[in-house]
């Protein structure tokens, strides 16, 4: 769970990052890539919450 925590952080990081150096060199590939990995992100965050709601629920025998 830690691993998800500081891949959330450096997400986060890198997409600001991205938008601050969009409004520096007004170089529209840093918004593209910024948007992008924000995308992709939160595709692989609601898999994970998919996953976490998939194991309260489903019971399993052993």
């Amino acid at each position: 769970m830690w691993l998800l925590r500081l891949l959330a952080v450096l997400t986060v990081i890198t997409v600001a990052s991205g938008v601050l150096i969009f409004l520096f060199t007004r170089d529209a590939r840093y918004l593209h890539f910024a948007w992008r990995l924000f995308r992709y992100a939160l595709i692989v965050a609601l898999l994970v919450f998919a996953l976490l709601i998939l194991e309260r629920v489903a019971v399993i025998p052993l």
